[in-house]
């Protein structure tokens, strides 16, 4: 009441709009002494009636039922509502008073594995979240419950195999509890490590209140400054390029080779160009001849535009228009068409 959200050591879970509302958490020592005050509000869905509920939680310090040995199981089948049930979390208490056999035992937190960094199970075989669930006793730890620190199961752990519990049997009737995960305190050991602060050498004496600096402040001229800030990179700057330069132009491998090649194309290009206007001797078949009968004179076969360089060295044996056949000799026999 009179804060916008509940206190944060206060948990509220609903699986659905249908099913009951939990709250659950444990405060801290901080909270001792102060009334917790919960607004609650409910309306009815489909006669939208309102109803107002003020739930006072009383603190009291712990102190007074001292419980010094502190055991946290984590429970694999369980959803923390689940646990929450007053039956099922007596029946739990019930199973670990067996094994521990202390006079006094009490439940001192829940927690969902959610809460802890869990992953939200997979929504077959009825998986469930998990929930931690730390008890107190009077008494120390039963050698049941030390058996987990023994090298042989701290090794099997380490393996992600279970290990060996003589008690297991005990709670597995209805809880799967994970052995590798049980955290045993015993605050009788645990040394305070607050230490009052002793002012020496690294804490700065009272100086009293802030003085802020005078408004007549010294002008300081930057100019020098803002030359050496642009020239000093300017010069490393022109430097390099140059440095640059001097490789890129004067000792670049290959240039040799590239004026030799210059050289080799425009040779090449010379030729080529004098081919074409070289004059050379036509063969006596493309000379100018007398026609056999007519006496009249034949044309060369090739005109004088003629690229002679494309010409065959031997010619194809055409009948030409103005060729005449010659009759060859036939031996004795029979004539054939």
């Amino acid at each position: 009441m009179g804060y916008p959200d509940r206190p944060g050591w206060l948990r509220y879970i609903q699986r659905t709009p249908y099913s009951d509302g939990v709250l659950y958490g444990s405060p801290t020592a901080d909270n001792v002494g102060k009334p917790t005050i919960i607004e609650i509000t409910a309306y009815n869905r489909r006669t939208f009636e309102t109803a107002r509920h003020n739930l006072i939680i009383n603190i009291m310090s712990a102190e007074d039922f001292p419980l010094p040995y502190q055991a946290e199981f984590f429970i694999k089948n369980m959803n923390v509502e689940e646990m929450l049930a007053s039956e099922v979390l007596g029946d739990f208490l019930g199973a670990v008073k067996n094994v521990w056999q202390p006079e006094r035992l009490n439940a001192i937190n829940i927690t969902s594995a959610l809460d802890r960094g869990g992953r939200v199970p997979l929504p077959i075989n009825d998986l469930k979240e998990g929930v931690y669930v730390m008890v107190g006793a009077d008494v120390p730890f039963s050698s049941c419950l030390r058996e987990v620190e023994n090298p042989q199961n701290q090794l099997r752990c380490s393996q992600e195999m279970e290990p060996i519990i003589t008690c297991d049997k005990k709670f597995r009737t209805q809880f799967y509890i994970d052995w590798c995960k049980i955290s045993l305190v015993d605050k009788t050991k645990q040394v305070s490590t607050y230490q009052e602060v002793i002012r020496g050498e690294g804490i700065l004496p009272d100086g009293g209140e802030y003085k802020p600096p005078s408004d007549s402040l010294k002008s300081r001229d930057y100019y020098t400054d803002f030359l050496i800030t642009l020239a000093v990179p300017s010069a490393v700057a022109l430097v390099l390029f140059l440095i640059l330069a001097y490789i890129m132009c004067c000792r670049r491998e290959g240039v040799i080779q590239l004026v030799h090649h210059s050289a080799i194309q425009k040779s090449t290009k010379e030729l080529r160009d004098m081919s074409k206007n070289r004059e050379i001797a036509w063969p006596l078949s493309t000379l100018p001849v007398f026609h056999p009968v007519t006496g009249e004179i034949i044309p060369p076969l090739h005109t004088d535009n003629y690229d002679s360089t494309n010409m065959p060295l031997m010619q194809t044996q055409q009948n030409l228009p103005h060729q005449t056949q010659i009759p060859q000799q036939q031996t004795t026999g029979k004539w054939y068409p």
